[in-house]
């Protein structure tokens, strides 16, 4: 009797589901066994980050470390869309109080119901967080958390930084040291059961610590700092700029004592700006032409070579042409200045010839500037004096640029503006330190802002190297402090110097480069100088750069006015005692 060709068919049939079957079982429970064991005990597992701690920033408040960026406890809010309700978390997060915290909109939330982990709402207020946990939503954890808190507002706010929303550091110290600061998160990872309630048993447990990040101490004393910014603040008032940046230094070790920007900004309030350039540190970001403070590095080279003194006389006829371009003095039509000068005169009125004149002694022509010449200047620039190049400290910066001595055209004119600082760009910090170099008896020390690590509550300091390598001999060295000492006369005899202190500077006004050509109506004030005891090793430099767009800033009439408040300042507040 033949089979009845239906049941055949469903036979066949069972037997192609079956064996569908086993192969899928097969394909689950032997070949990708790892993948399903994963997801199952994704279905029973809870995994919760523990937030590393940032560290903190401090500041030197004379001989105390006083916290100058601190942490807040805020909360972060976490969302499991596999088992939270829609119109509950609404109710919760997206409402008056709590939605300025969040971070997505609800739908963003609830579009993949099988993600575990969403964070809904950043940043959220102790108290906003306690009424969240009092309704005890279902699928909602908080997470402690911190955010930054600065007590100082607006002060140093261009050398801190800020941290954005995600935690990241932005900017100044904030950014440089994010590593440092940030830490490292740990990892809590726990059995759930059916109900997703944590089990206090379970080989899956994991718990990785967090390590909190480290509670940085800057050498800048916020005493300094803030009296700096006060100072700035109230020069460009006065003299109606609106861009000002001040650096101070200890020129024996390269500490930075302050470094101040302004305009500031409040880094608590980060997003409440007209453009990002408030941010930016132009101490070590901004490369610029500093012009006549260049100088000192020219003089400075061609006297450690023997190829001048400040005695050495040259002849100044208001200008030099080279490659065909007129190069003049700003003092170009004085007749009292024109004639037979010394160096030292040449210093005191920044005359450009006589530093051209030290670029052709040089190169051992007094008639034309040379290879050699430009060779030797720029290994003394960038080598000796660390122009061009960064310098190592722990902040983002700019390296600028000199220019190449052979490569080119043109060569001889650059290398002639170079002398009196035009045509090339460097930073304040690059210029700060090969100044302290040039004063402090030759020796070129990296500058450097973090002075150590508070640890269980006391200042770790960290070892910084000596000197990196010497600029130019004790001899040269002595001599600059003289030629810079003497282009204070007037200073000294009107009594904006007080007696019984060694004070000399040097300043350099800039004319700025607009469509591509130097601008006759912009320029930017610079001076650099130092100050102690008479008779004693200067015991600080400082560094100011003041100007507005648009407008003419000469550095005698704006940067140097700064510079006598902040030296005088600096002589009250270190306690500096007369020389005999």
């Amino acid at each position: 009797m033949e089979s009845n060709p239906r049941l055949k068919f469903f036979k066949y049939a069972l037997y192609a589901v079956v064996a569908v079957i086993l192969a899928r079982l097969f394909q689950i429970q032997i070949l990708q066994k790892e993948t399903w064991v994963a997801k199952a005990e994704a279905q029973h597992t809870l995994e919760n980050t523990i937030k590393a701690k940032r560290g903190e920033i401090f500041m030197m408040d004379g001989e105390e470390p006083v916290a100058v960026v601190m942490n807040e406890k805020v909360y972060t809010v976490i969302v499991d869309p596999m088992t939270a309700e829609e119109e509950e978390i609404r109710e919760v997060l997206y409402n008056d109080n709590v939605v300025k915290f969040t971070t997505f909109e609800i739908e963003d939330v609830f579009s993949d119901r099988t993600r575990r982990y969403f964070v809904a709402a950043k940043n959220v207020p102790r108290e906003l967080a306690k009424k969240i946990q009092e309704v005890e939503p279902k699928g909602v954890y908080l997470q402690e958390t911190t955010k930054r808190v600065y007590p100082e507002g607006t002060m140093a706010a261009r050398l801190l930084g800020f941290v954005n929303v995600d935690g990241e550091g932005q900017y100044g110290v904030e950014a440089a040291m994010d590593e440092e600061l940030k830490g490292k998160d740990g990892l809590l990872k726990t059995v759930a059961d059916i109900n997703h309630v944590a089990l206090s048993i379970g080989n899956a447990n994991v718990k990785i610590a967090a390590e909190d990040g480290k509670d940085v101490v800057l050498t800048v004393d916020r005493n300094i700092q803030a009296g700096v910014e006060k100072i700035l603040a109230q020069k460009m008032a006065e003299f109606g700029k609106d861009q000002a940046s001040a650096l101070v230094m200890d020129p024996r070790n390269g500490e930075v004592l302050a470094m101040a920007n302004l305009p500031s900004y409040d880094p608590a309030d980060y997003g409440n700006v007209e453009g990002a350039e408030v941010y930016v540190n132009r101490v070590t970001s901004d490369p610029y032409e500093p012009a006549s403070v260049c100088k000192g590095f020219t003089f400075a080279t061609a006297i450690e070579l023997g190829a001048i003194t400040p005695e050495t006389v040259f002849y100044n006829k208001g200008y030099e042409i080279v490659d065909g371009w007129t190069i003049k003095n700003s003092t170009w039509d004085r007749a009292d200045l024109l004639g037979p000068t010394s160096i030292q005169n040449a210093f005191n009125w920044s005359l450009n010839t006589g530093s051209m004149f030290a670029l052709r002694k040089l190169g051992g022509d007094e008639t034309a500037i040379n290879e050699k010449g430009r060779k030797i200047l720029y290994d003394y620039y960038v080598n000796h004096f660390g122009l061009g190049k960064l310098t190592g400290i722990e902040l983002f910066e700019s390296k600028g640029l000199i220019n190449d001595p052979v490569e080119g055209d043109g060569r001889d004119s650059l290398y002639a503006n170079m002398t009196f600082g035009q045509n090339l760009l460097v930073t304040m910090i690059q210029v700060a330190s090969g100044y302290s170099a040039m004063i402090n008896g030759g020796e070129y020390y990296r500058p450097y802002i973090v002075k150590g690590y508070m640890e269980n509550g006391k200042l770790v300091p960290v070892e910084h190297e000596g000197a990196a390598w010497r600029a130019v001999s004790e001899n040269t060295s002595a001599t600059m402090r003289e030629m810079l000492w003497g282009t204070r006369s007037l200073m000294r005899t009107s009594g904006v110097d007080p007696v019984g202190y060694y004070i000399g500077g040097k300043t350099g006004t800039a004319q700025v480069i607009r469509n591509g050509a130097y601008s006759m109506d912009e320029w930017v004030a610079t001076y650099i100088g130092f100050g102690g005891a008479e008779g004693q090793m200067p015991e600080y430099l400082v560094m100011v750069r003041i100007w507005k767009d648009g407008e003419t800033t000469g550095a005698e009439q704006y940067a140097q006015p700064v510079f006598n408040e902040i030296s005088n300042f600096l002589i009250d507040y270190l306690k500096i005692k007369p020389g005999a």
